[in-house]
């Protein structure tokens, strides 16, 4: 059963809309922001918040800080909290719920470990476009990079969202460029930049990765609804006939953009991670419909124990 306790509550502050959620349970704003899923969020340093992240999504400049058991999102209406960003931040699922299934099935003692550890994080139902085209930029990429990618082309392609009351509520690294204040493109103005024009953002082999899929995405060769009915092995196929993208890759674009919550993205460090505490026949299927999040909470465990020990 979903839960739907917390308490939902409008806020005005210089003409600006904000949501305050009270009550929130197994929500951990700087895991969320902070697990490797999404590339348009960092920290807001001087938050009169306990933590507050900021960045893009859905066209909006917004962030979302926390005190406790209780959330704020800046810039934001009560009828946007309940169209979008109650799905974007995954607070329309019963997280315990998820949590006491995943355990249900698997006695592995480090398992157990990193779903305690990594409790509060959410998986977020990004744009599912900016997810699949987000993730062919991620290619052989650290997550700096990344981002900084991802705000080139915003600023060339994209357009600017509106920042009108967040002046306190902007991440501080986000100043250092304005494509972070642009709205992620759509797959036309990416057709329109071109394989070159996208190139010329160092985008490098993933240029005309990028190109195909804006352009396939245009055409409707890939169609979202098509792969929303898909169950999840199908639409990793369907997604890897788009020249660049992988399992891999499809996995992340189906985890993080379409809420297939029993996708599990393998790469490098996930190899290292099963080598390291499963058995050599582990099949992620067998954590069920919820593999894709224990894969996000073994991520998370397994950064946390190799920063405590470096």
């Amino acid at each position: 059963m979903v839960n739907t306790a917390a308490a939902v509550s409008a806020l005005e502050s210089n003409g600006m809309n904000i949501i305050k959620l009270d009550g929130v349970e197994l929500f951990d704003v700087r895991k969320v922001f902070d697990c490797g899923q999404c590339f348009r969020f960092d920290e807001v340093s001087d938050s009169r918040h306990d933590v507050e992240f900021a960045g893009v999504a859905f066209g909006k400049y917004i962030s979302v800080a926390q005190d406790g058991n209780t959330v704020y999102i800046y810039n934001a209406t009560v009828e946007e909290y309940e169209t979008i960003w109650k799905s974007f931040l995954g607070l329309d699922r019963d997280y315990g719920e998820i949590n006491d299934n995943i355990l249900s099935l698997s006695s592995n003692s480090a398992l157990s470990d990193a779903v305690e550890r990594a409790s509060g994080i959410r998986i977020l139902r990004q744009d599912a476009w900016e997810a699949i085209c987000s993730f062919i930029i991620s290619q052989n990429n650290n997550i700096p990079r990344i981002k900084k990618l991802v705000a080139a082309i915003s600023l060339e392609c994209g357009e600017p969202v509106d920042l009108s009351g967040m002046d306190e509520h902007i991440a501080d690294v986000h100043k250092a460029h304005e494509g972070n204040f642009y709205s992620f493109p759509s797959p036309e103005s990416l057709i329109e930049l071109g394989v070159a024009g996208l190139a010329a953002l160092k985008t490098g082999f993933r240029a005309k990765y990028i190109y195909d899929a804006a352009s396939r995405m245009s055409s409707r060769e890939i169609d979202l609804d098509l792969i929303e009915k898909m169950n999840t092995a199908d639409a990793v196929k369907y997604l890897c006939s788009v020249k660049g993208i992988g399992p891999k890759v499809a996995s992340c674009a189906l985890l993080f953009g379409f809420a297939k919550l029993d996708a599990f993205p393998i790469d490098v460090w996930i190899k290292k991670v099963i080598a390291k505490y499963f058995d050599a026949d582990f099949d992620p299927d067998s954590l069920g419909q919820y593999a894709g999040i224990a894969q996000q909470y073994l991520f998370y465990y397994e950064r946390y124990l190799q920063s405590q020990e470096g």
